[in-house]
């Protein structure tokens, strides 16, 4: 199966295939952790994870690294306000990251690396940016020159001259281009600052990057992946001050998925529309969020309200649906085998499905159309589970169900439940039900069946037998709460 990703650097499809023959290096943008992750964030954590997951499923070995800016004006001056330290703020905010996104799906990075923790590599680039003549000082910072740099802006695709018209001058110094950046800031009284050959500071936003990515993938990426508001100026940069340093190509695939909106109007701080992961998934299902993420394509801007999480809210439960209906067949089936006859036909349909599923997302990880796909494939499983056929074939079931657990495995969809101590202690309810039930004892049968629903579960009467599950609850938005 080919592989293509839009790569925002050449703007076009091109076929995927890692420099290193099996093996991917990937690294995403991770958060500055002076506040909690909101749905922006989150629609990149979960996207490209789930990118990941594609990619481990086609057979690759991904390496995978998303970072954490640990030191940064914006936690120098949260600090400040609740009168705590940086680094302290620092961790508690890295913890809660780890609390919302393990919440919405999101394996961890195969390394987590934070910029405090690489300090020493990070003066190493500046030095090799120094000794190449790339840099220069000014009122004890380290800056970064565009101008000497010819390809700067290709990633962006903005010239040097139309950087500099549109650039706001830093009002604390004059640099030689408005489009130099730092590299290392001199530090200023009360901060946080680390020794260094420019004397005590910290190091810049952007080569933190460079520094923790190349020590980690090497000096060539082959996947460099976060939103489309960093192309410029923070992936410019990095693409500026690597290739700089080591003269080879930083990353091969640049890829950016759009912005997201809340009720038609961008998110931001000026708005006050800002939504929390911890908000949303106290209001709604995390699988909601995901299935919300996916429809749309992820180069796309996306757009959140209560109609487009309602229709996902009724997406999920169509698949919870299927699971119980799924689930109940194949059981029934394993305890009767005369069931079971062969069925090459609907074979090739399950084939066909998956086919459709992991094309769409071969082809620049269309989500929105694998969804699609998968949809189509419920549709079909429907149909054939219907009770009526009364007939199925074991092979078959096995492979519905390992379609089934590769969406699941990918896209982080399909809630399966395991079977706990409660579910047991129902199940023996519902075998004594069955018991009275034959023994024509209804007043005891009517029993068993008020117990099983105290403990919150359904039981419905089929032909084929009685079918019993948990009440799904927590599907609907909390009373009162709307988006803002």
């Amino acid at each position: 199966m080919e592989i293509r990703f839009f790569n925002t650097l050449t703007q076009k499809k091109e076929t995927f295939q890692p420099r290193v023959a099996g093996k991917v290096a990937f690294y995403v943008c991770g958060p500055t952790v002076y506040d909690l992750i909101h749905v922006g964030n989150a629609r990149v954590f979960v996207l490209f994870d789930s990118l990941r997951r594609f990619l481990e499923s086609c057979g690759f070995e991904v390496i995978y690294v998303q970072n954490f800016t640990d030191i940064d004006d914006k936690i120098i001056n949260r600090a400040a306000e609740k009168k705590m330290d940086p680094q302290e703020l620092a961790t508690q905010y890295i913890d809660r990251y780890f609390h919302d996104i393990e919440r919405l799906g999101v394996r961890r990075a195969t390394v987590h690396p934070k910029a405090t923790e690489h300090i020493p590599e990070i003066i190493t680039l500046i030095r090799q940016l120094e000794q190449n003549e790339f840099t220069y000082l000014l009122e004890g910072d380290v800056l970064f020159d565009v101008t000497r740099f010819p390809e700067y802006g290709k990633l962006s695709r903005k010239c040097v001259d139309e950087l500099m018209e549109g650039a706001r001058v830093e009002a604390r110094y004059q640099k030689k281009s408005p489009a130099d950046f730092v590299l290392w800031k001199s530090a200023k009284p009360g901060e946080p600052f680390w020794e260094s050959p420019w004397g005590k500071g910290r190091p810049g936003w952007h080569i933190e990057c460079s520094a923790m990515s190349m020590k980690y993938l090497g000096p060539t990426l082959d996947i460099h992946a976060g939103g489309s508001d960093l192309i410029f100026p923070h992936h410019e940069n990095e693409i500026a001050q690597s290739e700089a340093a080591t003269s080879q190509p930083f990353v091969r695939f640049w890829l950016h998925n759009g912005y997201v909106n809340i009720n038609q109007e961008k998110m931001s701080k000026s708005l006050g529309n800002i939504l929390t992961v911890r908000e949303l998934v106290e209001r709604y299902d995390p699988r909601v969020l995901r299935l919300m993420i996916f429809s749309a394509h992820y180069r796309n801007p996306i757009n959140i309200d209560e109609t487009v999480l309602a229709s996902c809210r009724v997406f999920l439960e169509r698949i919870k649906n299927l699971l119980r209906n799924f689930d109940f067949i194949q059981n029934k089936m394993q305890e009767n085998e005369k069931w079971n006859e062969p069925d090459d036909e609907a074979g090739k349909d399950v084939i066909r499905w998956k086919s459709a599923f992991l094309s769409a997302l071969a082809d620049d990880f269309n989500t929105a159309q694998a969804l699609g796909a998968f949809s189509d494939f419920m549709k079909w499983v429907n149909g054939y589970l219907a009770p009526s056929r009364r007939r199925w074939n074991g092979r078959i079931l096995s492979d519905i169900r390992a379609f089934f657990e590769l969406v699941e495995g990918i896209l982080g969809i399909v809630p399966f439940r395991e079977v706990t101590e409660e579910d047991r202690d129902v199940i023996q309810l519902l075998e004594n039900r069955e018991k009275s039930r034959k023994e024509r004892n209804w007043k005891e049968a009517d029993r068993f069946r008020d117990a099983i629903m105290q403990a919150g579960y359904v039981v419905e009467d089929t032909p084929l037998g009685p079918r019993c599950y948990r009440s799904e609850t927590g599907l609907e938005p909390k009373e009162g709460l709307s988006l803002p």
